[in-house]
């Protein structure tokens, strides 16, 4: 009978650790959902500008997570995979914005001028580096990782989010034949077609974030 009793505890609590691993998945999503109005935000950029989602309303809205000590950025950046994105996105007309959420004394925390040294050492080309330390804009959006790509489109609408691209490496060699799921997405916005793969598993280090205050 103990055997047996013991064996129900032992499902039973499996079952409640299963139970809270899928609430922290719902948690860790945020309120960003795919067709639901992106969710606002306010940050500090690299420049010491409050900055906010609606200042950019009527246009096309590219939201980078970027920790540059991360093996999977440096990878997008050192082969200028990055650069090269987010130079042909600011040609269509598309304001792209890093967004940097590792909070003092972790890895990936820049300053603005750190940030800005940064974006020009890498040749770089966002319209603005966002600071947030405090996690806010990543808990909005349900950040995880480093890189993790969110589109909006011009009415506010949160169009893509996900990975960069389907493959989920920090290998350089990962790149060669790699399809954009960015650059997917935004043909497919511009063409007025449904986006085929709007929301994919983004890859790469986790977003550290700040604790709740």
């Amino acid at each position: 009978m103990k055997a047996s009793l013991s064996r129900q505890s032992f499902i039973a609590g499996l079952a409640l650790a299963g139970l809270s691993l899928s609430a922290g998945s719902v948690l860790a999503q945020g309120g960003a959902k795919i067709g639901q109005p992106a969710p606002a935000f306010q940050a500090v950029d690299a420049d010491g500008k409050t900055r906010n989602l609606s200042e950019f309303a009527g246009k096309t809205v590219i939201l980078e997570w970027t920790n540059h000590d991360c093996p999977y950025v440096r990878k997008h950046y050192n082969s200028a995979t990055m650069q090269t994105l987010q130079k042909d996105m600011v040609r269509e007309g598309i304001v792209w914005l890093s967004v940097v959420s590792s909070p003092v004394g972790e890895q990936g925390y820049v300053d603005g001028a750190a940030a800005k040294e940064l974006t020009t050492k890498r040749d770089a080309a966002p319209a603005a580096v966002l600071l947030d330390p405090n996690s806010k804009v990543a808990r909005a959006y349900g950040a995880t990782t480093t890189p993790h790509m969110y589109i909006v489109d011009p009415k506010g609408t949160l169009a893509y989010m996900g990975a960069i691209d389907d493959k989920p490496s920090s290998n350089p060699a990962s790149l060669n034949g790699a399809k954009s799921y960015v650059r997917q997405a935004v043909a497919e916005l511009k063409a007025g077609k449904p986006i085929s793969e709007a929301a994919t598993k983004s890859y790469g280090c986790a977003v550290k974030y700040a604790p709740l205050s």
